[in-house]
Parts: structure tokens; sequence; C-alpha cells
């Protein structure tokens, strides 16, 4: 190919602190990524984990039952609460997220930076937030989820607010990360609401109408990533098509771009045969996460070559963030995606 693909940053990646993450980036993939998240450090490091704490201290809720669970290969303890008998859902205040305060604190330093020369004079900050549905169907038992996702969403809208009003919107780009409706629809669980691709896609559409122009925003379709494996395997990339589609078709603002997942042992035609139904916008950038730093390049190529019977113009990510992965590995998994990306 004449030119590079785009390369996308899901969002966490594992190094000790924002300015590292900013600094490396550059340094491997700066000329190929448009926008740069700030690594989701510290707390925020296993995704939405670090809003428990904010949900136990509430006195709106109590808990309810804590449960081992095997998600992707690991055990993961499950606390879920409840709402209390005598509180009313519609008076429910989650209080600040602490999302709108990271993203403001790293887009200071990813400023600075970029005014120094270290971080490209085109690049974007990304902030990268989860759905409304996903806090709350992990941390609250089924009778209360949909009691309490309007206070939830109300919240996640202040912190999108906040973000939008502080930092310019020509700078910024916006992505959800929508894994729990993804799985919903491909029969891993059953969500509070029917229809889990077209409830979502009404919530995704509500959530979007509040990020405006010209700030850029994604989606990112996941599965999960608990030990390094999906909560459960897809089948082949029709649900993520479905949501696709039905995003650029509902969202009532431009879409920039949407990222699916690709197993590192799905390099067969079955897989990648949805994408001949997709049906994106001509400004919406399709990513597929289809590099795996444990078969390389080798593998990629097998994985862009099926991909490429269905869509010419693509870019490549990983198929989630990897603020997980030892610090040690992630200047070659960066790396790896500057060789991909020029195949």
């Amino acid at each position: 190919m004449s030119e590079a693909r785009k390369v996308l940053l899901v969002g966490s990646i594992g190094l000790p602190d924002p300015e590292t993450v900013f600094r490396t980036l550059s340094a491997s993939v700066g000329d190929l990524a448009p926008c740069l998240p700030d690594g989701e450090c510290g707390p925020r490091a296993n995704w939405i984990s670090w809003q428990q704490p904010l949900i136990a201290r509430n006195d709106g809720f109590e808990l309810a039952e804590t449960t081992e669970i095997q998600l992707g290969g690991s055990m993961r303890t499950i606390e879920k609460y409840r709402l209390k008998e005598d509180v009313d859902p519609g008076a429910v205040d989650f209080g600040p997220l602490g999302y709108a305060d990271a993203a403001i604190e790293s887009y200071g330093l990813f400023k600075t930076l970029r005014s120094a020369g270290e971080v490209a004079a085109g690049a974007r900050f990304q902030v990268s937030l989860p759905t409304p549905v996903a806090v709350v169907f992990q941390n609250f038992v089924a009778r209360s989820q949909a009691l309490v996702e309007p206070a939830y969403e109300r919240a996640m809208l202040r912190e999108v607010e906040r973000i939008v009003d502080t930092i310019p919107l020509e700078d910024l780009a916006l992505q959800w990360d929508v894994a729990h409706e993804v799985l919903a629809a491909d029969g891993a669980w059953a969500l509070y609401f029917d229809d889990p691709v077209g409830g979502a896609l009404e919530r995704l559409a509500r959530l979007s109408a509040r990020v405006p122009e010209p700030c850029l925003l994604g989606f990112h379709l996941c599965y999960g990533d608990p030990g390094h494996k999906h909560v459960k395997e897809p089948r082949d990339l029709a649900v993520c098509v479905a949501f696709a589609n039905g995003l650029c078709a509902r969202v009532p603002r431009r879409v920039d771009w949407v990222h699916m997942p690709v197993p590192k042992d799905r390099n067969d035609e079955a897989y990648f045969a949805p994408l001949g139904g997709i049906d994106l916008t001509p400004d919406t950038n399709l990513y597929l996460g289809l590099v795996h730093m444990t078969d390389g390049v080798a593998g990629a190529r097998l994985r862009l070559a099926q991909a490429k019977k269905y869509v010419a113009d693509f870019g490549i990510a990983t198929e989630c963030g990897f603020g997980r992965r030892p610090p040690e590995t992630i200047r070659p998994l960066l790396d790896l995606h500057g060789e991909i990306a020029r195949l």
C-alpha cells in the first residue's frame, strides 16, 4: 500500500503516568495515531473497577452480594450493590465520577508537551469513557440496575459537559467504550432492557448528542479483556457490524470512528464476512483490532488479507486497551503497530 494505515490507541496503556504515556506514544506511533490517550494510569488502569469505591460510599446503596466469578480465564471478586428500600431512585446522586478531573489534568500536560514539540502539532487528546450500562450492570444487582441507570447517566453527562466545556473541542476526541452491550447482543448475558442492540443504540445516541462537534467521536466495540481473554469469543463480526451500522444511522452527529476486535486465532474468511454488509458514513473510519504481540507481523498479515476482501480502507489497533500489560512490553507492542500499519 502507498500510505500507512492509521493507528487507534484504544485507551489504557500500561505505563506509570500520563507524561510517560504521551512521550512513549509520540516517539513510537506519533506519526500514525491522530489521537493520544493519557493511558488511564493509576486507579483507572482496570477500566471501571475504580468506580466501585464511589458506589460503596454512597448513602443510597447497600452491599447486596459478593461473588467469585470466572471472566476470561481469571477469577474476579464482584461486589454487587442495591438501592436501599427507602431511597427514591430519582433522588440518587452519584456526585463527581472523576473522569473529568483526570481528563482536564492530563490535557494540561498534553498541551504543554505539544507546545514543546514533544507531541505532534496536529494530535488530539483522546478521552475514553465507559457507558453507564457497563458500570450499572457490573456493580448492581438485577432489580436495581434499571432504577439507578438514569442517575449514573446524569452523572456521566455532567462529566462530559465539564470535559467539552474545558478542553478546546478542536483538540479533543471522545470515545465510548461499549462492552457489556456488545456481549449481551452476542449472547454472553441478558441486560436489564429488551433488545440489547436497539436499547444500546438508543442510549449511545442520547449520550453522543451531548458531544459537540468539532470534538471527534468514536466507539470501541469490545468483548472484554479480563485475564487477556474475551468474556465470550465472538462468533464473527456480525454483532459489531450491526452496532456500527446502527451508530452511523442513529447518532445525531458525525461518527468519526468505530473499532472492532479481531481475535488472534481468527484469520478465517468467515469471521470477516459480515464486513460485506458494513454501511458506515463517508466520515467514519473503521479500525480493526488485529494487532497481537504473540504472533506479530506474520499473524497480522493473515488477518489483514481476510479483512481486505471486504474493506479496503481501515486502520489498525489492538483488540482492547493494554493497560494491564507489563511495562517493558509496551514499546515493542507500539513499534509493532508501526510495522503492521506500513504493510
